[in-house]
C-alpha cells in the first residue's frame, strides 16, 4: 500500500472513532432530576407569560432563539418574551412536561399548556397548545434555542 492509502485509512478510522465517541444516547429525566425540574420551572414561567409579566424570562432564551407559531410564522427572543397587557389570558396552566437529555448539553422538553383567552368579539374560549422546546447548556447556563407550538383541541 502506498502512503496516501494508509493515511486515508488512518484518517477515516480516526473520524469514525471520534464521531462514535461523541454520539450521545438519549435518556428521559426522572421525576427528581434537579436539572429537569429547573427546566420545567422555566417552562412554567414562559407558559404563564400570557397571564402576567415574567421579567425573569430574559435569561431563559438564547440570543439566537427561533420559535415557530402554530400558524407557521417565526419569532425571535424579543417576541417570545412579549406580554400583551391589554389582552391578558387567565388561568394559564402548564400541563405535563417531559424532558429528554441528549448528553450533558442538549435537552428536549415536550409539554402542553392551556389558558382562557378572548376572541376578537370578547368571547372567552379555552386555548390549548402542545409544544416542543430545545434547550442548550452553554457557559454553564441552560437556554431555549428553538420552540415549535401547535394548537390542539382541548381535552374535555
Amino acid at each position: 500500500m502506498n502512503s496516501k492509502t494508509i493515511f486515508g485509512i488512518l484518517l477515516s478510522t480516526t473520524l469514525m472513532i471520534s464521531l462514535s465517541a461523541t454520539a450521545q444516547k438519549a435518556r428521559w429525566a426522572s421525576a427528581d432530576d434537579i436539572v429537569a425540574n429547573e427546566l420545567i420551572a422555566k417552562e412554567k414561567m414562559w407558559g404563564e407569560l400570557n397571564c402576567s409579566l415574567q421579567p425573569e424570562l430574559k435569561e431563559v432564551f438564547a440570543d439566537e432563539f427561533q420559535g415557530t407559531d402554530p400558524d407557521g410564522t417565526r419569532y425571535g427572543k424579543v417576541q417570545a418574551m412579549e406580554t400583551d397587557l391589554k389582552n391578558l389570558d387567565r388561568q394559564c396552566q402548564l400541563g405535563e412536561v417531559r424532558i429528554q437529555f441528549f448528553g450533558e448539553t442538549v435537552a428536549i422538553a415536550y409539554g402542553n399548556e392551556s389558558s382562557i383567552r378572548k376572541d376578537k368579539d370578547g368571547k372567552e374560549f379555552l386555548h390549548c397548545l402542545v409544544w416542543t422546546d430545545t434547550w442548550l447548556k452553554r457557559d454553564g447556563k441552560w437556554q431555549i434555542i428553538a420552540a415549535q407550538d401547535m394548537i390542539v383541541e382541548c381535552p374535555k
